[in-house]
C-alpha cells in the first residue's frame, strides 16, 4: 500500500497545502484545550474528538508525535473581569484547585468515554508561571508592551502597523478589529482598547495570584498557549489546533505574543475544527438548545427520545469534516446507531473469513476501495469520505457472506490486507470500539455467545429443529440477531 502526500487546509493562508514537517520524520502538535470550571461540553468533546482522530492518523503514517493539550486553570476571564475558575470556586465554596482538580477530572472521564488517546503531554497554566513572567519580560524587552498601574499590556496598535501580522489569521482587516475593540468597557490603565493584558494585576479580593516584577497578580488567558507551547515544542513547530471560535482573540493574540516574545510566527500550520449545532441552531443554555454529554448518553433530554452509546456518539461526529458544521438531531443519531452497527457487525463477519482463492474483479474492486479510503484520510483529513468507503467494503462483507459476490475472485493476500486495514480505520484511527462486546463484561458476553451459537449448531446437526429455532427466537426477543451465511454464523445487536 502506498499512500500518498498528506495535505491539510491551513488557516492561516485559507488554502489546502502538502503537509512538510519541519524535522522529518516527526511533528509537535499544540492544541488548546479546556477550562476547567465546569463540566465539558458536547462542542468541546467534538473538537477533541476530531483531533484525537487526526493524532491517530499521524502516528499511523508513521510519524512520532509530540501532542500537547493544555489545561487552562488561572486568567481565562468573563466579559465581568472575574476568573472563571475563581467564580466556581466562590459558587461553589471550593478552593479553586479544587475546581480544577474537580472539572480535569471529569475531562478526562469524558475523554475516555469517547476512546480518545491522552495527549503526550498535558501542562497547566498555574504550573507554568515562572514561564509567562519570562515571555512577558521578553515582550517587554522587545518593546512590544507596556506596564501600566501593576498590570502589562500588549501594544496592540503599534504591533499591527509596524508588522504585517495581525488579523492575518482570523482573516479580519485590522482598523475593522481596531474600531470593534472601541465598544468594549474602557479600562483606565490601557493605552487603547485594543490592547490585551498579558498580565493582570490581583485586586484584594483574586483568589489566584502570584508574585512578579509588577507586583501580585496573574497571566492573561492567551498568554498560558504562547509560553507552553513554546516550552515544549519550541518557537515555531508544525500545527497548532483548536475550536474556530478560537481563532478571534485567542489565537490571533497568541501569534501577537510569540512575535513580541520570539520574533516569529509560532505554527507552520493552523487547524480549526467548526461548531457542532443541535436541532439546525446554535447551542445555547439561555433558549434551552442545549445537551450535555450524559444526557445524549442517558437520554434524559427533551431533544432525544432514548439515549445512545457512545461511540454512536463519536460515529455520528465522523460523519462531517472537522471543518464544516455538524447538525445534532434525534433523527441523525437513530440513522448514526444504525450505521454503526453495520460497521461492527461487518467487523465481526470479516473476522470469520478465510480465503485460498485467486485474485479477480472482487479482489481488485478490494485493494481500490482500500486505496480510495486512506487517500481520503490523507486529504485533510477526510472522515465522512473515508467512512464511505469503508461502508462500500461492508457491501462487498456482505455480498461475500451471503454468496452474492464469488470468494473464489479474493486472495488470501487481499483478505488479509481487508482485515488489517477494516481494522486500522475502525480502531486505530477513527478509534471505534464494539460497544456491544466492549471490555470485561462484553467479553463475557461475547463467550456466552459463542457458546449459545455452538448449542444452536448442534441441535441444527442434530435435525432438532424446535430447541434450534427456540434459541434463534428467544435471541431476538432480547434484541440480538443471529446471521448464518457460508457456514459461519455471527451475533449482533438488533
Amino acid at each position: 500500500m502506498k499512500i500518498g502526500k498528506l495535505q491539510l487546509h491551513n488557516s492561516l493562508t485559507r488554502q489546502k497545502e502538502t503537509f512538510t514537517p519541519l524535522e522529518e520524520g516527526y511533528i509537535g502538535m499544540y492544541v488548546c484545550g479546556p477550562t476547567v470550571y465546569s463540566d465539558v461540553h458536547l462542542g468541546n468533546c467534538r473538537t477533541f474528538v476530531s483531533f484525537d482522530i487526526i493524532y491517530r492518523y499521524l502516528k499511523y503514517l508513521g510519524y512520532k508525535v509530540r501532542y500537547v493539550r493544555n489545561i487552562t486553570d488561572v486568567g481565562h476571564l468573563l466579559d465581568d473581569g472575574e476568573d472563571r475558575i475563581s467564580k466556581g470556586a466562590r459558587a461553589e465554596k471550593l478552593e479553586p484547585m479544587e475546581v480544577v482538580q474537580k472539572y480535569t477530572l471529569g475531562f478526562h472521564d469524558m475523554m475516555r468515554i469517547f476512546n480518545t488517546e491522552p495527549p503526550s503531554i498535558e501542562p497547566r497554566a498555574s504550573g507554568h508561571i515562572l514561564e509567562q513572567i519570562q515571555m512577558v519580560e521578553d515582550i517587554l524587552k522587545n518593546g512590544w508592551g507596556y506596564e501600566s498601574n501593576g498590570s502589562v499590556y500588549f501594544d496592540t496598535v503599534k504591533f499591527s502597523k509596524e508588522k504585517d501580522v495581525y488579523g492575518k489569521l482570523s482573516g479580519r482587516i485590522v482598523e475593522e478589529l481596531l474600531v470593534e475593540t472601541r465598544e468594549l468597557k474602557k479600562q483606565d490603565d490601557k493605552r487603547h482598547p485594543a490592547d490585551f493584558a498579558i498580565w493582570m494585576k490581583a485586586d484584594e479580593e483574586h483568589l489566584m495570584r502570584w508574585n512578579s516584577p509588577w507586583g501580585e497578580g496573574f497571566p492573561g488567558w492567551h498568554l498560558e498557549c504562547s509560553a507552553m507551547s513554546t516550552k515544549y515544542l519550541g518557537k515555531t513547530f508544525d500545527i497548532h489546533g483548536g475550536g474556530n471560535d478560537l481563532k478571534f482573540p485567542h489565537h490571533e493574540n497568541e501569534v501577537a505574543q510569540n512575535y513580541g516574545a520570539c520574533g516569529c510566527q509560532p505554527a507552520k500550520y493552523w487547524l480549526h475544527t467548526n461548531m457542532l449545532l443541535m436541532n439546525g441552531k446554535k447551542m445555547s443554555k439561555s433558549d434551552g438548545n442545549t445537551i450535555t454529554p450524559e444526557g445524549l448518553f442517558t437520554g434524559d433530554s427533551p431533544h432525544v427520545t432514548k439515549g445512545y452509546s457512545p461511540m454512536v456518539v463519536k460515529f455520528f461526529m465522523l460523519q462531517a469534516h472537522y471543518r464544516s458544521t455538524m447538525d445534532l438531531t434525534d433523527d441523525a443519531l437513530q440513522a448514526a446507531e444504525k450505521g454503526y452497527r453495520r460497521l461492527m457487525e461487518a467487523q465481526k463477519t470479516l473476522e470469520g473469513f478465510s480465503a485460498d482463492g485467486t485474485a479477480g474483479q472482487v479482489d481488485k474492486e478490494i485493494n481500490e476501495l482500500l486505496d480510495q479510503a486512506f487517500e481520503q484520510m490523507s486529504d485533510d483529513f477526510n472522515c465522512p469520505m473515508a467512512l464511505a468507503r469503508l461502508f462500500e467494503l461492508v457491501n462487498k462483507i456482505n455480498g461475500l457472506r451471503d454468496g452474492h459476490l464469488p470468494m473464489a475472485e479474493l486472495s488470501a493476500a487481499t483478505l488479509d490486507r481487508l482485515k488489517k486495514d477494516f481494522h486500522a480505520f475502525t480502531h486505530d484511527i477513527f478509534g471505534l470500539k464494539d460497544d456491544v462486546a466492549d471490555g470485561e463484561d462484553g467479553e463475557k458476553m461475547d463467550g456466552l455467545m459463542q457458546l449459545i451459537i455452538q448449542l444452536r449448531n448442534n441441535a441444527r446437526e442434530a435435525k432438532d429443529w424446535p430447541t434450534s429455532d427456540k434459541i434463534r427466537d428467544t435471541l431476538k426477543e432480547l434484541e440480538i440477531q443471529l446471521k448464518d451465511a457460508k457456514g459461519v454464523t455471527t451475533w449482533t445487536k438488533a
